[in-house]
């Protein structure tokens, strides 16, 4: 399934401002950064990533839901969705 901007733009706002974040969290330990303070920051970085793909997955489910709705064949199976969502759980 390809994506498309209107399926993964929250998605890619997010994993825009992880990128940031995660630029932060490097500058900050090349500074020599309280330990707590980055991993604190670390742990965002990665909430942020993970809830960017679950916006995919379900984006995914929505957008093959609504095919089948319609009548035509939808671009992934259920199986294949489901082995998505748990790569990321």
């Amino acid at each position: 399934m390809e994506l498309n901007e209107s399926m993964v733009g929250d998605a890619a706002v997010r994993l825009k401002r992880a990128q940031g974040q995660l630029a932060g969290v490097i500058a900050m330990i090349e500074q020599g950064e309280d330990c707590v303070k980055v991993l604190t920051q670390l742990a965002a970085v990665s909430k942020a990533i993970d809830r960017a793909g679950f916006k995919i997955v379900a984006s995914g489910m929505r957008h093959c839901q609504d095919a089948r709705a319609r009548g035509e064949e939808a671009p992934m199976s259920v199986e294949q969705l489901e082995k998505l969502f748990l790569a990321l759980a």
